[in-house]
């Protein structure tokens, strides 16, 4: 009997028939909103506190920011930078984009100037949409050295009244001069610019992530992609009709925007939307929104289930609970499963991928690898084709490890204006992952481990040179590299290892403290060891290896 074999797609015998089935996806998710809008225009799309917005009204809604945006010069295939956190004027802004043929480009809001300006440049943005907040502290100087144009700033206290302190303990600013104001422009009635709605091969969002370099570089995500993994999440959930979606995950992340956003439209469901993560206001929403769906990295499943407010009953309207974005213990998932009822279902994707390319199917549990004792990721879809290779190319039996290699619907054509990026990580059009893992004979996916020096935090992703070029900043160090470490909350978290300049004398605190003020809260060294010399090459060049390696040989 021959074996089996990476083309023979083992993985399809896990798969249920809805998993299974042909998808014929509309064009794009504006295309998605006009259909649901007409089915089922009083049904309500975004829940924000105590706020609701319906199809309908976010349909004109979203009309009105593309409307505005053309009037304002937008044209098409520009591109639009989103700096917002969980809110509706995330969504309206990402539909209005594309309805006026844009692209948008989500921005993480926890980025400090320089890297938001590196994003700003990079994508080139004619526009750009952020707070009220964001604009006046830092974003007003950041984009006044970018090719940006057109400005819309957003209150987040608009679309509710509730006001809950614990996550909009701000006031409302007064009206910016040099910004228009999205949620007037919003409600101003303004009609869709005609034949820009998009089409399947165009380029939705460019979402930055890092390279082998730590350079962020764009991922063209097109909307035939979007559409393709909003589609397998409709079709393979198994959700009830008209469900209701939690956005745990943020909106600006590939995983919240396809995932939550874009398979929840899909679904002709409704999005619960809470700002940004805290755990108590999760837990809130999940009483008073009874969602069947989210999905979010562990670390949140591990702060929710500490709270000792959480209970059995706020978990007790999932169908289906996910998980992805940072490594997922088993003991977590039992743990939870035991305290809070759910298992959360593990998953495996990357922002090349549009978010997912393997999951669990929601009538099996992820087996354990008996070895390493590495939960399994998933079984991909049916469209999709991953394969384990080595340095070579060549593919591992079954049960081997090597790199994750991808193709399928999913896949980006390649990264925003580098060529010479995209040939290295998509030859031949499939993505190599750079992570480690192993396919079992059955079809279940594992990850093991990260080819690069990726730090992944919470889900975050951080890159070790980023943080050293900060750290070199600094007129104490010397020497910097950066690893990162294991824990137990975030996964990993950062550590930095510096050597000082002559006669200085700082205390590790403080290099912490001084990357976090230059730096997102998810990428400063939570630790920072000083020693007397780095280890180097013959050639001068640091050994990352050597540190990682030293952490355990000390045991700490």
């Amino acid at each position: 009997m021959t074996a089996p074999s990476y083309a023979d797609k083992p993985w399809l015998d896990l798969l249920t028939d809805a998993q299974k089935a042909t998808l014929r996806p509309d064009a794009s998710l504006v295309h998605a909103l006009r259909r649901v809008a007409a089915a089922v225009p009083d049904r309500d799309f975004l829940a924000y506190f105590d706020g609701r917005l319906t199809y309908r009204e976010a349909d004109e809604l979203s009309d009105s920011v593309a409307g505005h945006l053309a009037a304002r010069g937008l044209e098409r295939g520009d591109r639009v930078a989103v700096v917002l956190q969980n809110s509706p004027h995330f969504v309206l802004a990402v539909l209005g984009a594309w309805k006026a043929g844009a692209v948008v480009v989500p921005v993480n809001p926890m980025y400090k100037s320089g890297e938001a300006g590196h994003v700003l440049r990079d994508a080139e943005a004619a526009a750009l949409v952020c707070s009220d907040r964001a604009w006046e502290s830092y974003l007003r100087e950041t984009a006044a050295g970018s090719p940006v144009r057109i400005v819309l700033t957003a209150c987040e206290l608009d679309f509710q009244t509730r006001g809950d302190a614990r996550v909009l303990s701000f006031e409302r600013l007064p009206d910016a001069a040099d910004a228009d104001d999205l949620t007037a422009a919003a409600r101003a009635g303004h009609p869709a610019p005609a034949d820009r709605d998009p089409a399947p091969q165009d380029v939705a969002l460019i979402s930055y992530t890092s390279g082998t370099s730590g350079t962020p570089k764009g991922a063209t995500n097109t909307h035939r992609n979007i559409m393709y993994n909003a589609e397998r999440q409709r079709t393979g959930l198994g959700l009830p009709a008209a469900p209701v979606y939690f956005a745990l995950a943020p909106l600006f992340h590939i995983t919240g925007i396809v995932c939550q956003f874009g398979a929840c439209l899909n679904s002709s469901g409704t999005l619960v939307l809470a700002y940004r993560f805290e755990a108590d206001v999760v837990l809130d929403a999940f009483a008073e929104h009874r969602p069947h769906y989210t999905v979010g990295p562990s670390t949140a499943f591990m702060a929710l289930a500490a709270r000792p407010s959480a209970t059995r009953e706020h978990f007790a309207s999932f169908t289906v609970i996910s998980s992805g974005g940072a490594p997922l213990p088993p003991a977590l998932v039992e743990k939870f499963r035991a305290g809070f009822g759910p298992y959360i279902r593990n998953g495996y994707g990357l922002t090349e991928c549009t978010a997912p390319c393997a999951s669990v199917p929601p009538h099996l549990e992820a087996p354990v690898d008996p070895v390493s004792g590495t939960l399994a990721v998933g079984a991909p879809g049916p469209e999709t084709v991953v394969r384990i290779v080595d340095e070579l190319g060549a593919e591992v039996p079954f049960g081997e490890q090597g790199e994750i290699v991808v193709s399928g619907p999913q896949v980006v054509p390649g990264y925003w204006r580098r060529p010479d990026a995209t040939a290295e990580t998509f030859p031949g059009g499939e993505l190599r992952t750079g992570d480690i893992g192993f396919m079992d004979a059955r079809g279940w996916l594992y990850v093991v481990d990260r080819k690069k020096d990726m730090i992944n935090a919470s889900g975050f992703k951080v890159w070790p040179r980023e943080v050293e070029d900060v750290l070199y900043t600094h007129p104490a160090v010397r020497e910097a590299a950066v690893v990162g470490v294991p824990d137990g909350y975030r996964g990993e978290t950062v550590k930095a290892y510096i050597s000082l300049r002559p006669g200085a004398d700082t205390a590790p605190d403080a290099f912490s403290s001084y990357c976090r003020e230059r730096l997102a809260a998810y990428k400063y060294p939570r630790q920072v060891e000083i020693l007397p010399d780095l280890p180097k090459t013959a050639s001068g060049k640091i050994l990352r290896r050597e540190l990682r390696s030293r952490r355990q040989d000390d045991g700490q």
